[in-house]
């Protein structure tokens, strides 16, 4: 089902400079980014924090009354309340996005950064049945790594997983070296994904379910790519998926 990746091809001193503008480029695009995003959030959270508190007070006034009309107006209030919340988890999430492209990197363990993950996904997915599975390279160097950040990887390929089995399963969290790259892998025995699935999965807004916000897996791939990484995802229903994330073991600027 799943093949393994290409061999690197050396770097050319040409292609490099060019490599550092274009980085230099999406640098500058995602400060920008960041910086709308944050007065958005605030235009937006503002006046949807005052929704909130005054549907609150609204639902306390309606829980004294005993009467049909309250009980039905109480429900419409609670349907309401719940689309604040679903707006302010979009918002976060967004943010989180607008964000993930300012790393502040410095040197870290990768193997830490799992470990201490994986010490909070245990409990969870013994809720799900699942097992997690850690094979970690004991003799992985240190790599430029933002932890804070690459927590938020984890997080979401770890959640995504759990999602994916839902009967129960395993869960693998690999490390390694590879052709001048630390490598980490995620697979699970969940439903996996059909090829159309596959195209659109880190398309900012698309998503398989009603209450996702569509931008997990793009966030994964904007912090991953902001540490001059890559990742890549094989898959096919009812085969489970594999996340490769490949970092490049020496700093680029």
């Amino acid at each position: 089902m799943f093949s393994g990746p290409g061999s690197a091809l050396p770097d050319h001193p040409m292609t490099s400079n060019l490599a550092s503008s274009e980085r230099k480029r999406l640098q500058a695009r995602s400060t920008e980014l960041a910086t709308l995003a944050g007065g958005l959030a605030h235009e937006i959270r503002n006046p949807l924090s005052t929704i909130g508190m005054h549907l609150e007070l609204l639902a306390e006034d309606l829980n004294q009354e005993e009467t049909t009309r309250s009980r039905r107006m109480l429900e419409r209030v609670t349907k309401l309340q719940h689309e604040c919340h679903q707006l302010e988890e979009i918002l976060n999430a967004f943010l989180q996005f607008a964000r993930a492209g300012e790393p502040q990197r410095e040197a870290g363990s990768l193997n830490e950064t799992v470990t201490s993950y994986l010490e909070f996904l245990d409990p969870l997915a013994g809720e799900h049945n699942v097992e997690v599975r850690p094979h970690l390279d004991a003799n992985l160097p240190e790599i430029p790594l933002d932890t804070a950040l690459f927590r938020q990887v984890l997080n979401n390929l770890g959640r995504n997983a759990l999602q994916a089995m839902p009967d129960g399963g395993t869960l693998e969290f690999i490390t390694t070296v590879r052709d001048g790259n630390i490598v980490l892998e995620v697979i699970d025995t969940g439903r996996g994904m059909d090829e159309k699935t596959r195209d659109r999965m880190f398309q900012a807004f698309f998503s398989t379910r009603s209450s996702g916000s569509g931008l997990g897996l793009p966030t994964v791939r904007r912090i991953i790519e902001a540490h001059n990484g890559t990742i890549s995802c094989d898959s096919e229903p009812g085969q489970g998926t594999r996340f490769t994330v490949q970092l490049p073991l020496r700093f680029q600027p």
